[in-house]
This record gives C-alpha cells, sequence and structure tokens, in this order.
C-alpha cells in the first residue's frame, strides 16, 4: 500500500467503534424526539434529529461569535442528514484523502457552518472545540471553508461560483484517472463529484461557463445540489432573477430532478438516481427549501441569511425539540454516526483489497499513480529539456511550445488546456489526445471560450492532486480568471497560468489587447510566482520552475513577436539564474557605475542600451520578482549591490511594481499609459521601447 496520506488511514483520538445496526429503508419522520432509544429509534427519526442538532450547533456558533451565514446551514440540515448520515456520500473520516472517496465541495462557502457541524458529528477531526471556535483566530473553523484547515474540506470556497467550477475541475480528474488506470479486472476510481450551491452561485457567470463545460464533456459523475429558496442577500429572489432552472440545465445538457429539500426520502432518492446515472449527463437536483428553516423569526426571508436570526437562539433551541444545552449533540446521533464511520472505514478496506491486487497486478501503473499522488517531479527537469540553437530568436510563446512537448514527456501527470486559442498560446500536447466523453484520457483540454471556467477548473484539478494543470489565453483577459488565481495562491494549488500576446509588441490589435497593466497587476497577488523570460532558454527555465512549484501557481508571460537570444550568456547560467528570479545578464566591465534592469522582450534593449553607454554599466534580468525575492540576502546584493543606486528599470509596461528596485533616484522606461493600434515595432519605437531610448535615459544617471 502506499505511504502517502491520500492512501493511509489517520487515528482519531475521537473515533467510536460500536457494533450497531440501522434500518436499510427511510421514513419521514412527523415529530422529533431529543432523547431516543435507537433498538427501537427509525433511522429516518434518527437523521431528523442529526438535522435539528445540526441546526443547533450552527445558531449556538454563529450567536457565540455574532457573526456568519446561518441560511444555509439551517436550510440545507436534510440534505446534510442524507448526504453525511444516510450513505449519500461515500467517506472515511480516518482516511479524509482516501483517493476513491466520493468529494463534497460546499461552493456557497458563507454557509461554512453547514460543512463544519456535518464534518464534526461525521466523526473527521474536527473537534467539538473548534466548531465553538467559529471565526476565532487560528481555528480550524474559519469564515469560509480553506483547503488544508480542515480535514474534509476538499476546495477554499468564498466567491460565489467558484465551488461550482472546482466541482467540474474535481469530476474532470476522477474521470481522467479512471481512464487512466481503472483496469477491466479492477476498478480503483468511481468516485462522485458534490457540490452545494445557492442562487447567488448561479448568478455568478463562472458558473454559467463550467456547468456548459460540464454538460458537453458529459461528466455524469458530477452532482450539483442546488439550494433554492428562493431568497438572496437583499431580497426574494424574484427581484433580480426569473430564470427556469430545471429548462436551464436541462439546455446545458444535464440531467435535472427538483424535490422538497427537506424531505428526506426524496433527498435520498435523488441522490441514489444521480449516482446510478451513466447517460452522460451530470445531474442537478434542484432542492426546494427554507432559507434559516428552525428560526421563525427568520425563515423564508432575506433576513435568514446573516447572523441576525442568532439572537432568538433559545426560542429556536426549545422548537428544535433541543435541551438548553448549547453545542448539544446527543448519544443517539454520535452513536449513529459512528457506525456510518464504520461502514465508511469497511469499504475503505474494500477498496485497500482491491487496490492491492491493481497494484500487484500493474506494477507500472501503480508507480505511475504513487508518483502522480505524491506529486513527484524530476529535481534535474529543467536539465532534461533540450536546448535550443545558439543565436536562435524566436517568440517565448513558440519556445514555450516546444518545451511543454518536454515537459510531456518528462512528467505524465502534466496535463493542459487553452481558451479557445492553442493556435496562438502553443501549448497543446502534440500525441497527447484530447479530453472529451469519447476520451477521457486526452491530456488536452479545449475549454473553450470561458477563461474564468478556466481558472475554477484548473484549481479543481489541483485540489484534487493527481495531475499538474495549466491553462493559456492571451494576458489581456487574465483579468477574467484573476479570481481564480488568487484563490489559486491562497489555497497554495499548483496551477500553471500560460498568458502570451504580453506588451504593446501585440502591434494592430490596439490598445484593448495591449495589457500594459496586467503584469504589475498579478504580481501584487500574494503567492504567485509572475515569470517574463527573455528569450528561449529563460522559457524553458521558466516552465520548469512552474512545474516544479508545489506550493502556490504561476504566471508565465510569453510574448507574440520574436526577440533575440541573450548568447552573451552560457544556456546553463540563463536557466539557473531564472530558476532564482533574476541574474546578472551582462557583466559590467570595469567599476560598477549603473545597473540596468528588464524583463521579457525588454532585456534586448537593456542589453543595446549598455553597448553604448560602455564600461560600467550591469545589466540584469529580473524574469521574476517572487523568486528572486526568495534567495539569500548575499545573492541578491550580488546581483543588485545596494552600492549602486544609479539604476534603470526597463519594462513594456507600467511602472508601478519597479520602485523597490530602482528606489528614489533611479529611473523607469516604462509604458504609464494604454497602448497604440499600429504594427507592433512601431508602437514599441513611439512608447520608448528601444536602445536608443534607454541609453538616453541612463545617461542623466552618469
Amino acid at each position: 500500500m502506499l505511504n502517502h496520506p491520500f492512501f493511509l488511514p489517520i487515528q482519531s483520538h475521537r473515533a467510536i467503534v460500536l457494533a450497531f445496526t440501522v434500518e436499510n429503508s427511510i421514513h419521514k419522520a412527523p415529530h422529533i424526539h431529543t432523547i431516543m432509544n435507537t433498538a427501537t429509534t427509525s433511522r429516518a427519526e434518527i437523521l431528523s434529529q442529526a438535522a435539528n442538532e445540526a441546526r443547533g450547533l450552527a445558531i449556538d456558533a454563529i450567536h457565540a461569535c455574532s457573526s456568519g451565514h446561518l441560511g444555509l446551514p439551517l436550510g440545507c440540515a436534510e440534505i446534510g442528514a442524507v448526504l453525511f448520515g444516510d450513505n449519500g456520500l461515500r467517506y472515511n473520516p480516518a482516511a479524509p484523502r482516501w483517493l476513491n472517496r466520493d468529494r463534497f465541495i460546499l461552493s456557497a462557502g458563507h454557509g461554512s457552518m453547514f460543512i463544519y457541524s456535518w464534518l464534526h458529528l461525521a466523526g473527521y477531526d474536527l473537534s467539538l472545540d473548534e466548531v465553538k471556535n467559529f471565526r476565532v483566530l487560528g481555528s480550524e473553523t474559519p469564515g469560509h471553508p480553506e483547503f488544508g484547515d480542515t480535514a474534509g474540506v476538499e476546495a477554499t470556497t468564498g466567491p460565489l461560483g467558484q465551488g461550482i467550477g472546482n466541482a467540474v475541475g474535481f469530476a474532470l480528474s476522477g474521470k481522467r484517472a479512471a481512464a487512466q488506470f481503472n483496469t477491466a479486472d479492477h476498478t480503483i476510481f468511481n468516485q462522485h463529484i458534490f457540490a452545494l450551491n445557492g442562487d447567488g452561485c448561479l448568478q455568478e457567470g463562472v458558473s454559467k461557463e463550467a456547468i456548459a463545460f460540464a454538460g458537453h464533456n458529459q461528466l455524469d459523475n458530477l452532482i450539483l445540489i442546488y439550494d433554492s429558496n428562493d431568497v438572496t442577500l437583499d431580497a426574494m429572489a424574484t427581484q433580480s432573477q426569473s430564470e427556469d432552472a430545471e429548462a436551464y440545465f436541462i439546455s446545458q445538457s444535464w440531467d435535472a430532478i427538483t424535490i422538497d429539500g427537506h424531505d428526506l426520502t426524496a433527498i435520498k432518492e435523488a441522490i441514489a438516481h444521480a449516482k446510478s446515472n451513466d447517460n452522460g449527463k451530470p445531474t442537478v437536483i434542484i432542492a426546494k427549501t427554507t432559507i434559516g428553516k428552525g428560526i421563525p423569526e427568520v425563515a423564508g426571508t432575506a433576513a435568514g441569511h446573516g447572523e441576525g436570526g442568532a439572537k432568538f437562539a433559545t426560542e429556536a433551541r426549545n422548537g428544535l425539540g433541543l435541551p438548553e444545552e448549547t453545542f448539544f449533540v446527543s448519544e443517539d446521533v454520535r452513536a449513529h454516526f459512528a457506525a456510518q464511520a464504520e461502514a465508511g472505514k469497511a469499504a475503505f478496506t474494500e477498496w485497500e483489497a482491491t487496490y492491492a491486487a491493481w497494484s500487484a497486478a500493474n506494477p507500472a501503473l501503480a508507480a505511475e499513480l504513487e508518483a502522480s499522488v505524491k506529486g513527484e517531479i524530476p529535481a534535474d527537469l529543467v536539465s532534461r529539456i533540450p536546448e535550443f540553437d545558439a543565436g536562435t530568436g524566436s517568440a517565448t510563446r513558440a519556445s514555450g511550445g516546444v518545451v511543454m512537448q518536454s515537459l510531456a514527456k518528462e512528467v505524465p501527470q502534466v496535463i493542459t488546456g487553452s481558451a479557445d486559442l492553442y493556435g496562438s498560446t502553443k501549448n497543446y500536447i502534440k500525441d497527447g489526445g484530447d479530453f472529451s466523453a469519447q476520451n477521457f484520457g486526452g491530456r488536452n483540454i479545449w475549454f473553450g471560450i470561458r477563461e474564468h471556467a478556466m481558472g475554477s477548473i484548473c484549481n479543481g484539478i489541483a485540489y484534487d492532486g493527481l495531475f499538474r494543470p495549466s491553462g493559456a489565453t492571451f494576458l489581456v483577459f487574465a483579468d477574467y480568471l484573476r479570481p481564480a488565481i488568487r484563490l489559486a495562491g491562497l489555497a497554495k494549488l499548483p496551477v500553471t497560468y500560460i498568458f502570451t500576446h504580453d506588451s504593446v509588441g501585440v502591434g494592430e490589435d490596439g490598445p484593448t489587447h495591449q495589457p500594459v497593466e496586467t503584469v504589475s497587476g498579478l504580481r501584487v497577488i500574494p503567492n504567485l510566482d509572475v515569470i517574463r523570460p527573455s528569450d528561449a532558454e529563460e522559457t524553458a527555465a521558466a516552465f520548469a520552475a512552474a512545474t516544479l512549484r508545489t506550493d502556490g501557481p504561476t504566471a508565465l508571460i510569453l510574448t507574440r513577436q520574436n526577440i533575440p537570444a541573450n548568447d552573451s550568456i552560457s544556456i546553463a547560467d540563463r536557466r539557473e539564474g531564472t530558476l532564482k528570479g533574476g541574474y546578472i545578464a551582462k557583466p559590467e566591465s570595469g567599476d560598477l557605475k549603473l545597473i540596468i534592469m528588464a524583463t521579457g522582450s525588454e532585456v534586448q534593449h537593456a542589453l543595446g542600451a549598455a553597448e553604448k553607454l560602455g564600461d560600467g554599466v550591469r545589466v540584469v534580468s529580473l524574469p521574476c520578482f517572487e523568486r528572486f525575492e526568495r534567495q539569500s540576502a548575499d545573492y541578491i546584493e550580488s546581483i543588485l549591490p545596494l552600492s549602486c543606486t544609479a539604476r534603470v528599470a526597463v519594462e513594456a509596461g507600467v511602472s508601478s511594481t519597479w520602485g523597490k528596485y530602482v528606489g528614489l533616484t533611479g529611473k523607469t522606461v516604462c509604458i504609464d499609459r494604454f497602448g497604440i493600434s499600429a504594427p507592433g515595432d512601431s508602437v514599441m519605437a513611439e512608447l520608448g521601447m528601444t536602445a536608443d531610448n534607454v541609453a538616453a535615459v541612463a545617461k542623466e544617471l552618469l
């Protein structure tokens, strides 16, 4: 068995092992009993009690911190009871990263007390004390679910609609894993992906993009549960929407089921139907619910969204049949979920046996899967990428396309996609096949003109952890997927963004397509590496750096126009310098008097200016500020000594992020305005991106 946390069970200090038999049938419970005898109590009554106790946990936690969202945790309590307490989800709380578990994503992340309550009840490593510490500094129950903070939380959700896109990414990953690793004799991947969303998620455009992608690609392992309570934050939903949800999903090649979201039988049957679905259609369960159910003063109204209903906690607790004790969980409910946990462990053990047999029969596949799970990437990846011909200049997007073929060969986990721009972004994996309903094993994903969904789907793939995704488009469209990029940085996801057509060098398409501000805009996102290489060898190292990174995303910024190679510096030095984020591209002769810094296509102008200026001028290529600033103080000083204050920065974009390098006495040759519609060379010259202009500006400092 693989020695990795995705496979190995963890020991929970709260695990309760009980011999307990429950009914397989389900019945509607007409009323709630606070104290029950499990020998005579029906399963439906236990589930109804669990739903109300989960409501109580949410009310008490939100009341304690005077902050949070009550509506969804209360309105969807029966859905939670079936998912976590009646075999709706296949899970093992002692092995939360079990490869073949069902995934649950709370897209409506503002309702975070929903997932915290149910993870606690289900026996995950989330104590009652942590539930009580909801939204407290340093707790495992932050205001919105965050990946890595809480066992059982699959994705960082908050901005509405992102979780739907993430779920589509999980579903894609699951289909791809099944295609790549299942055999005729052994099925080790057949999980389902669940996402719970509300009206707000569906009103956001990203969800529509992701839903269309999922339907087109026939991701029938995806189950979306729509908490349809007819209320948005400000008003009743009719104020802002009139969409026929069922008709909409059907039009997008989904199956749609509408149910009473408080009817345990209906929920169970709908989930069972969705999980048995093999018709090539994802399923949406439209659950009609009452927001804030259990607090009559706010239930069914916009007031149910916030924490306002918590002030009625005592009355609500009484109405739900709960005792005065806060954060109450009955022994009956704990016993029921202990039995559920044992069932999950039994399913996990059965899967382990299947996995062991599969591994013995398919050692090469098993080794590949283990490498994928562990995220193993060859440490010498950069040296495995063939060198480019000396003196050959090319567009870095074209160089990137060549490098992508080497990456695909060396790293089987690498998959890539483009937002309808493969012909321009050049990242298509030759002989990799196209991901589709006819070929779930394909390595090239056709996202269509859906940049935002591309970002959130890539995040979902990265959360799942088996494959290394990248997505490509023009740099000027980066803002269309910026929310997903930001979340990738926050969640430390190793996603690669390939952005081409990186400057005013785009030319004739004009200022609408000339992204003068975008590189600086990306640089300010925490934990995002932004790499803008200056030639083919820097490009090779940039792709290797992105692939080797495990703790966050990387944006690769590539040119459309050809740029010359810097053959005055060795290939090894250019590649190693790029991995470090910055290096001396041309050393000074004699005493150091001036440093010219540049990135991307402007390094050539810095080199040209240095030739014109003569002795004492150093040229520094800074392809990645973030990687450079992670180097040692000694290395940074060796490249940009503090003693040299005469500095010029050159980049075909806004100057705002260069201030920390040029200081108060330095100068910038940048473009602090929108571009021009004209041939690229003409635009560059008109806006000062020439060696002559750089030299003229630098002379003012000498």
